[in-house]
């Protein structure tokens, strides 16, 4: 592989900034048309199973500022980024979805996208499933997934065990194939390099055209990188923030959209914590406006979860082997915005929620509990301030009665639509293909583009549109060789 110093000078016919689901995809495609390419990450390259998952190192190495972000508000939004080689794939779950068919209908119409061609959306995510090794676990999931099986069909929910990118031993042991394992060294067998631990700061702009991109190395010294075109997939958050930072207007930063999620510890009589995986089974009775999966569930998150009433749940940490953690995520009709300000390493983020969404995360965690109790659960402690112990269904109404929105811990795993894709300037900052409106050679390429939420793990849908304008950048020919 071909992992290269960061230096204070360096050339590409076309830098990629990020190496997440829509730069590594973005890498790949450009180096295998045979296009000179430099992809920049902030972060390290650190290699699967060196760390533990879900470890306070994980989170300090591979988690932009350790994983405490937050989107403010009220309430306010906790939200993760990786900042790591291979981004949020080598600390999510790995859990795929295919991109659905009525959102990108309703995308191409209310964003008027160009040649948004959804037959073609799925052969990419054919290719896409191939390169990753999609598939359902062999043999049964494990108990914490099975709760979510169990309780819905005894509430005759909707549910499905959803699919994973894990490659499987034949000992049934499964290797999460993310973007380091993927499309990074697909792109690098192909010629492309990859500089780790080096900002992008900003785009030195004249005119229409990004001439270079001003660097920080590992090393604290300032760098230049000179390219023909840029592709900017740095995520939701950070591709919008270095777009306001080299001064590239338009409606960027203005749109964020998220998947906001509360959760409940659950207690069973059984040990059923698995602490460095999460369930696979989804339930999708009430999709897509609502749907329930499975947490991480090591023991210092399980204390985390039960914190927000601390004081009367404190005593069931003991009995941690024997819970497992959920999640109640919502597609919400609120959205957020992203601001640079001079002098802050990092932009502010803020995120509203509409009546309905905070009505939605309230009857979506009523929901959720009920769903516990009838898996099986005998005690059910819901993420929110003031919040009591359920062990009966009469109990839920109660809960449901001190629920509100801002004594909850409101957190979201899934960030997009800041630089929407379109043709329709007043609301997208990029083109049907991901270039920045106002520009010649700034591309993105990467969660930002998504208009809204799709109301389903994003990644499938990042990766697609990613390779489909990265495919149509290279067979234009319009870049500077």
């Amino acid at each position: 592989m071909t992992i290269v110093p960061a230096t204070p000078r360096m050339d590409a016919d076309v830098l990629v900034i990020g190496s997440g689901a829509g730069g590594a995809t973005t890498a790949a495609v450009l180096a295998e048309a045979g296009l000179d390419v430099l992809v920049v990450e902030e972060g390290e390259w650190i290699e699967q199973g060196s760390i533990v998952p879900f470890s306070l190192e994980q989170m300090d190495r591979q988690y932009r500022a350790g994983g405490v972000t937050v989107a403010l508000g009220l309430p306010s939004i906790a939200y993760t980024e990786g900042r790591c080689a291979g981004g949020g794939t080598e600390i999510n779950s790995g859990l795929y979805r295919r991109p659905p068919a009525d959102v990108i209908e309703r995308w191409t119409r209310d964003f008027d996208i160009a040649d948004l061609d959804y037959d073609e959306v799925v052969s990419i995510a054919g290719d896409v499933e191939e390169a990753l090794d999609v598939g359902v676990v062999p043999g049964p999931s494990t108990a914490p997934s099975d709760v979510l099986r169990r309780g819905a069909e005894r509430l005759g929910w909707q549910h499905s065990e959803i699919p994973r990118w894990m490659k499987y031993t034949n000992g049934g042991s499964g290797q999460r194939q993310s973007m380091t394992r993927t499309y990074l060294p697909r792109a690098m067998a192909a010629g492309a390099r990859i500089a780790t631990g080096c900002r992008i700061d900003s785009l030195e702009m004249g005119g229409r055209t990004a001439r270079s991109a001003s660097t920080t190395l590992p090393d604290g010294r300032r760098g230049t990188i000179r390219f023909g075109d840029v592709f900017v997939c740095g995520g939701a958050i950070q591709s919008p923030a270095l777009l306001q930072r080299s001064r590239i207007d338009g409606p960027i930063g203005r749109s964020l959209a998220v998947h906001p999620t509360v959760k409940l510890a659950a207690r069973f009589a059984d040990e059923l914590n698995v602490p460095d995986d999460v369930a696979v089974h989804q339930v999708k009775e009430f999709a897509p406006e609502l749907s329930f999966g499975g947490s991480a569930s090591q023991p210092g998150l399980v204390a985390l979860a039960l914190s927000d009433q601390w004081a009367t749940f404190s005593k069931a940490i003991t009995d941690w082997r024997r819970i497992s953690l959920y999640y109640a995520a919502i597609t919400s009709e609120g959205r957020g915005r992203v601001r640079t300000v001079r002098g802050l390493h990092d932009p502010i983020v803020t995120y509203g929620l509409t009546r309905r969404d905070r009505a939605l995360l309230g009857s979506g965690l009523a929901r959720l509990t009920l769903l516990m109790l009838e898996a099986g659960a005998e005690e059910v402690y819901p993420s929110f301030r003031g919040a009591p112990i359920v062990r009966a269904p009469k109990d839920v109404a109660t809960m449901n009665g001190s629920f509100s929105a801002s004594k909850a811990s409101v957190m979201t795993v899934h960030l997009c639509s800041t630089i929407p894709m379109g043709q329709d300037r007043a609301q997208c900052g990029a083109d049907s293909f991901g270039r920045v409106h106002g520009t010649d050679n700034v591309w993105v390429n990467d969660a930002s583009l998504l208009p809204t939420a799709p109301g389903v793990n994003p990644q499938g849908t990042v990766m697609a549109l990613a390779i489909r304008n990265a495919r149509r950048f290279a067979a234009s020919g319009r870049h500077r060789g």
